[in-house]
């Protein structure tokens, strides 16, 4: 058996590296933020606000997630309709982000396969109205989800404290099977969209046949979109993994949320940061020297 001292060092250094990976992630988002507000055409083009949306919504998840790693870890109490409200968030957040990836895979099928309707149907305003309907859609199954719980409601509900987790806030069986049902159907549902749009956008590739086309560039950017998604289907059994593993819960929690909640996120960046030669050329504006604040 590992002493509870050596326990203790290792849960505080593998949450300060958390720590550290978070900040280091909000750096590198703020970076591209920057990048978007400071340059006009950028927030007129569908997928950066799409991208932009998602940085947005990964962030706040984050944030949740690991602020319920602490209380997880530390067992800190909090007041049950407290802790509902921030499981909310983190469920919706969760929700959102496949949604997001689902609606971008979409614009880049339109932007190939309906090169001349693009403009039409990807304009800023119909894109907010997307991101709209994401919301409406990511929120949903938590209605649903307040509406079985109230039915089954303790009477000391509203002063019980509680460890902030899933499990502490399932008054019903119907919660447990309505969070498994929309997480599998919405998974499914955005898989498909993402492989249905890939292949479409492949076969314009291949009779373009130029490796350096703009729809191969998309095709690759969707592939990666289906990498993040299957990270997220792994997160899925995550907590299955939790319980086999009882001893080392903390450990388990620790690389279980860099793995399969921070790591998806931090692709996100990379992906439009990274490989987007817009973001790409102002990033190297923005950690270059000399006459940076003049080129921006």
């Amino acid at each position: 058996m590992v002493s509870s001292k050596t326990l203790e060092i290792v849960k505080t250094t593998l949450f300060l590296g958390t720590f550290l990976c978070f900040c280091s992630f909000l750096y590198f988002v703020s970076v591209i933020l920057n990048v978007f507000f400071s340059t006009p055409h950028v927030r007129e083009i569908a997928r950066y606000v799409f991208f932009v949306h998602m940085l947005f919504n990964d962030s706040l998840h984050l944030f949740v997630s690991l602020f319920l790693l602490m209380a997880f870890l530390y067992l800190i109490y909090m007041p049950a309709p407290f802790c509902y409200f921030i499981l909310t968030l983190a469920t919706s957040t969760f929700r959102v982000t496949p949604y997001n990836l689902a609606a971008m895979a979409l614009e880049r099928y339109i932007a190939i396969c309906f090169p001349l309707r693009h403009v039409e149907l990807c304009t800023v305003q119909k894109t907010n109205v997307a991101i709209a309907l994401i919301w409406v859609v990511g929120l949903i199954p938590n209605v649903a989800d307040l509406i079985v719980m109230a039915s089954s409601l303790k009477t000391n509900f509203l002063t019980l404290y509680v460890i902030c987790n899933r499990e502490a806030l399932t008054f019903n069986k119907l919660q447990f099977t309505i969070v498994t049902i929309v997480y599998i159907a919405s998974l499914a549902l955005v898989g498909l969209i993402i492989i249905y749009t890939y292949i479409r956008v492949m076969l314009v590739a291949w009779k373009v046949g130029s490796g350096k086309s703009s729809a191969f560039k998309a095709a690759k950017t969707i592939l990666l979109h289906g990498a993040q998604l299957l990270l997220y289907m792994v997160s899925l059994v995550s907590s299955f993994t939790l319980t086999s593993f009882s001893d080392y819960s903390f450990l388990v929690s620790i690389v279980s949320f860099l793995l399969f909640m921070c790591l998806p996120r931090f692709l996100s960046p990379f992906i439009y940061g990274i490989r987007d030669e817009v973001f790409r050329k102002r990033i190297r504006s923005l950690c270059g020297t000399g006459a940076v604040s003049q080129q921006l």
